[in-house]
């Protein structure tokens, strides 16, 4: 009987015990609300506070200002505050479990943009408040752009963060953008900047030996695995001297991405939908079937001066003479057909997203669905993507807390095989069916592919319908991104210790398939049924540990940070490859199918890659009087692409920031200046080689004495040098009127050394005809302001204006020696532009000839002096204008082309080549208004532009040069027919003359300003939410993209004009799918 009765004895004491614990760790609810307009106040602080004024908890309000918080003593009191508003505290709290708090307006307020700029910034070190941050920064809050239609994130950032330039590669879906941050630092234009996802590295770089058939880094949208409505906000770094905090991947610039995490409260789950339609821009006008009929015979007879019909019954011949006694010729070569129209349509976006948040003072989560479809304006393009994603906080203890991560991507990305199909469709005859008539004249529906044409084979001049509908490019991704933290507070409020470690799995997979019905070709011809699978796969796991210390000082005159941090990656990634031609069926479209000829077997490819780089970090800053900061930072990395000599690299960093409005004799200005500073930092950052490592090897396709052999690839450089770029910025921060007007200013030079480029040529002798080295020095100086201001607020109205502006300036100090000045392009030839590298000019500057019309007559042909006498030769003959003497020796005829003489000496050569421009933008920016009412309705306006660059319109290039069989546009419709005609459209001439050289007649300003976008939402009243049982309903309708003012005469000018890795590229509009204008309607519920 003792046992039941002692147990019941334990029971009870436990039970005292636990009651006790649970009365000691009482629960107090609430809600802040703003004591002028009772709205609830969001993320204000709750803390328990003790007898000694010291900190034991504490918790933030949710986004309806409530908060619940746990007390470990009821003789402490709660403190609440946030900026703008007076700090309330409470009397001891007792048994009291609920605790309404009013917050009253402080009179010294600076108002909502001072909320907004006592954030911290995100730049990988020290969590610094922006008001004190000596960075160069720039951040976008997320809301900003919720109700665009688009795929990526990067998409919808053009115009939005000063000093950052977005370029389209393409308007098909899943299309990627250049982002340059102050210019192209890099002579192979690779300069994308580093992306950072949550604190850590996000991996973005495509192994450079796996094929994606038509995609390609530019192509394959970095971005796209990361859901647009998962994403709080951007920050992009600009400064050398905080881009080094993140080490050899951020030279060319940082842009941070913060996604959404949980907050204190009930579960609230949000749904959001956005349907869209997606129109194309108006295309190039072009002949018809019947113009086009004209404009053939004439090119024939101004060329060989005999008509068409001289080649008697031949298949060219027979295109034009629409003979009904021949069916085949007089039924498919007698239509209107548009090509470019049948490759079109419009598109259709669905995105659908549902989250749910919230937590408790333990734990907080979010997490995250998403599908995700776009039918592109191209036939044959589309892109479906899965997403989900979650993110979990967790509280252990006063000292201990964990953060974990999940995200997980499915994308499939539908291309055409062919990237060039629009500019075949807008050359393609149009005179031609797209299908079949068969002899009776009935159409039927195999596609009109014949094997040779009269514009060629199949290579250029497929039929582009059955190469979209048919021909198959489809990529294929699987992402999945773990992540796991711990953050311990060592001594509370004075040294902090935090561990991240991430792993980054991600598989890609391309499968490609050319059927012999796209082609028209025999079945035993090597392009038909080409089958290609390439699969890659890449592992990546980044570790971070820091020590952060804040010391606390007896004054308040002195505050310091500091920071230790090492970090450490290592990639892995391994391709594989196979292709195969000729299968069995064109609904065979596995590699793996024996071929029906088995003209070369499979081709078997492989690739391995594996980089190593650790990172060691300091970094302090130290403020006196809040007036003065000054912060240091040094980094040491190391990086196994690099040989031994020049492994590891010490990158070290300045900046410091005055605050000149806290002077004392700045007091009589603080009525209208709320901040004014001045900003500096002076760093280098360093940037290690692309490839995995510096010296590689490959097996030969023969034996060596009876054995398989290997053989090095490139000479090893075990010297080479890191490529450094080093910045200097001064900054310029001005805040006036309680927030209504902010402006700042950044002035910079960087300065990029040692630039890397692989593959140079050389001599054989050595043994290899490539080698790696640094071969320069570049420059990019500029300058970026940006302006917020807030011109209207009342209880009812809030306007809001935003402006930025950036300038770049980008030239070459100097070159090696060994690297070419000059592209391998001799006196261009039809269509080709030259490039060179001149010191002081800038990178990706093209030369060509100067257009200045057509020779109306022979008289107009004569060749003059400087004087603008006749040239006469020396028999005292007429010298008429030739092209390229001695070499060619061509002599410009009436209604040829007319190039400006430069050294007056008859002859038309390298010698008259001039400078026509280059693709660096002298000014990017955007602008726009913001309006609301009553916080319910909100009209937002935004203007995007690029001005100041010349890129070739190669589509036009190509659509008047009346030189072969393709079709032309309307524009030749004006062309030279006879003397005395005066046009700048010179006469049709096919396959002879110089009527198309690369010249400044193709060159075109690109400046643009485009209505990028306008949205206007409507969020339902709650008294209306709440009878639909909802807690918030917005409407919003978008357009994106709906008008452009350009002189620029192609569908768009805003093309990739960020280069590539050939120096000597330049920018061409080559009549990609262009951006479309999209019209969305959107809803977000709240549950």
């Amino acid at each position: 009987m003792k046992t039941p009765f002692y147990t019941s004895i334990f029971l009870v004491l436990c039970s005292f015990l636990l009651l006790r614990s649970a009365a000691a760790q009482t629960i107090v609810q609430g809600r802040i609300t703003d004591k002028s307009d009772k709205q609830a106040v969001i993320g204000a602080t709750v803390i328990e506070q003790d007898k000694d004024k010291r900190t034991v908890t504490g918790v933030s309000t949710d986004i309806n200002g409530n908060f619940a918080i746990r007390i470990s003593n009821t003789n402490n009191k709660l403190v609440v505050s946030s900026i703008g508003y007076k700090t309330f505290t409470s009397g001891p709290i007792g048994k009291q479990t609920t605790i309404n708090v009013v917050l009253e307006p402080s009179a010294s307020s600076l108002g909502e943009v001072n909320i907004t700029a006592s954030k911290t910034v995100s730049t990988g070190g020290l969590n610094i408040s922006k008001r004190n941050s000596t960075a160069a920064t720039a951040t976008l809050n997320a809301k900003d752009v919720e109700d665009l239609a688009v795929s990526s994130i990067d998409q919808a950032l053009q115009g939005r963060l000063s000093g950052v330039d977005f370029g389209t590669t393409s308007g098909d879906p899943g299309a990627g953008m250049s982002i340059r941050i102050r210019g192209t630092s890099s002579i192979t234009g690779n300069a994308n900047p580093m992306i950072v996802l949550d604190g850590m590295p996000y991996e973005t770089e495509i192994p450079a030996d796996f094929n994606f058939g038509t995609a390609d880094d530019q192509g394959y949208a970095q971005l796209l695995n990361i859901a647009p409505s998962d994403i709080k906000d951007i920050t992009v770094l600009k400064d050398a001297a905080t881009t080094a905090l993140w080490g050899s991947r951020a030279a060319n610039g940082v842009l941070i991405i913060n996604t959404k995490r949980g907050t204190i409260g009930k579960p609230v789950i949000t749904y959001n939908f956005k349907g869209s339609v997606s129109v194309q821009p108006n295309p190039i006008p072009l002949l018809s079937g019947d113009q086009y009929s004209m404009l053939i015979p004439e090119e024939f007879m101004n060329a060989t001066g005999v008509p068409l019909d001289f080649l008697g019954n031949s298949g060219q011949n027979k295109a034009f003479q629409y003979d009904p006694s021949d069916p085949f010729y007089y039924y498919n070569y007698s239509n209107n057909t548009d090509w470019a129209g049948l490759v079109t349509r419009n598109g259709t976006i669905q995105d659908h997203n549902m989250s749910i948040s919230g937590g408790g003072e333990k734990a907080r989560y979010y997490a995250s669905v998403g599908y995700y479809n776009n039918l592109g304006t191209t036939v044959g393009t589309a892109l479906n993507r899965l997403t989900s994603k979650i993110n979990l906080d967790y509280i252990v203890s006063e000292k201990l807390r964990f953060r974990t991560d999940l995200t997980y991507t499915h994308v499939v990305n539908n291309l055409n095989y062919s990237s060039g199909i629009r500019d075949i469709a807008f050359r393609k005859m149009p005179n031609m069916s797209p299908y079949l008539y068969d002899e009776y004249g009935t159409l039927t529906s195999a596609y009109f592919s014949p094997e040779s044409n009269i514009q060629g084979k199949y290579s250029s001049t497929y039929n582009p319908l059955a190469m979209a509908n048919e021909g198959s490019s489809k990529l294929y991704g699987e992402r999945i991104t773990p992540k796991f933290s711990v953050i311990y507070d060592v001594i509370p409020n004075v040294l902090q210790s935090t561990f991240d470690v991430q792993f980054d799995i991600n598989n890609t997979k391309s499968k490609t398939f050319l059927p012999q019905i796209a082609t028209g070709r025999p079945s035993t011809d090597v392009n038909v049924n080409r089958a290609t699978d390439n699969d890659g796969d890449s592992y990546n796991i980044a570790s971070k540990f820091n020590l952060i210390y804040t010391p606390r000082f007896n004054s308040d005159k002195h505050q310091l940070s500091a920071l230790m941090s090492f970090q450490t990656n290592e990639s892995r990634s391994a391709s594989y490859g196979v292709t195969s031609t000729n299968t069995a069926s064109s609904y065979l479209q596995d590699p793996s199918v024996p071929s029906l000829v088995n003209i070369d077997g499979l081709n078997l490819q492989s690739t391995q890659g594996l980089s190593r780089d650790i990172g060691l970090l300091a970094q302090a800053q130290y403020e006196y009087l809040d007036r003065y900061i000054i912060s240091l930072n040094a980094r040491m990395d190391g990086n196994s692409k690099f040989g031994p000599d020049n492994r590891y690299g010490i990158f070290p960093g300045i900046s410091g920031r005055w605050r000149v409005s806290g002077e004392p004799f700045m007091k009589k200005t603080t009525k209208f200046i709320d901040e004014l500073s001045v900003r500096f930092s002076y760093g280098a950052s360093g940037k290690a080689p692309g490839g995995s490592y510096f010296n590689t090897y490959k097996p030969l396709d023969w034996s060596y004495a009876g054995r398989a052999a290997i053989v090095p690839t490139n000479m090893e450089l075990s010297s080479l040098k890191w490529e450094t770029v080093v910045g200097k910025n001064l900054g310029f921060n001005l805040v006036l009127l309680k927030n209504r007007i902010t402006l700042d200013a950044e002035i910079y030079q960087n300065t990029t050394k040692d630039m890397y480029y692989p593959g140079l040529n050389i001599s054989t002798v050595t043994g290899f005809n490539k080698i790696d080295m640094n071969v320069g020095t570049m420059d990019n100086d500029g300058w970026e302001l940006s302006l917020y201001t807030v011109p209207l607020k009342t209880k009812d109205w809030t306007v809001n204006f935003d402006f930025n502006i950036a300038r770049n300036t980008n030239s070459m100090r100097s070159i090696s020696d060994f690297y070419p000045r000059e592209s391998s392009v001799g006196v261009p030839a039809q269509g080709n532009y030259k490039s060179y590298l001149i010191l002081g000019n800038p990178f990706g500057s093209y030369y060509g000839f100067k257009f200045k019309g057509v020779y109306k007559d022979k008289a107009a042909t004569v060749a003059r002096d400087q004087d603008g006498k006749p040239i006469i030769g020396p028999n005292g003959q007429t010298i008429y204008m030739r092209y390229n003497y001695p070499q060619v020796d061509y002599v410009f005829q009436p209604g040829d082309a007319m190039y400006e003489d430069v050294n007056k000496d008859g002859n038309i050569d390298y010698m008259d080549m001039v400078y026509l421009g280059n693709g660096v933008p002298k000014f990017v920016g955007g602008f726009g208004p913001t309006i609301s009412y009553k916080g319910g309705i909100k009209l937002s306006v935004f203007f995007s532009y690029r001005l100041g660059y010349q890129i070739v319109n190669l589509a036009r290039m190509n659509t008047t040069r009346m030189y072969n069989w393709d079709n032309q546009s309307a524009a030749v419709l004006s062309r030279w027919r006879k003397p005395g005609d005066i046009t700048n459209m010179p006469r049709a001439l096919y396959n002879e003359g110089y009527n198309w050289l690369g010249s400044d007649r193709y060159v075109e300003d690109a400046s643009f300003y485009r209505l990028s976008a306008v949205n206007i939402s409507y969020s339902l009243k709650n008294s209306v939410v709440k009878r639909l049982r909802l807690s918030s309903l917005r409407f919003n309708l978008t357009g994106q993209n709906l008008f452009t003012w350009t002189k620029y005469t192609g569908q768009n000018p805003d093309v990739n004009t960020a280069g590539s890795s050939n120096p000597f590229s330049y920018p061409k509009d080559n009549a990609l799918t262009p951006l479309s204008r999209t019209f969305t309607l959107g809803v977000t519920a709240g549950f």
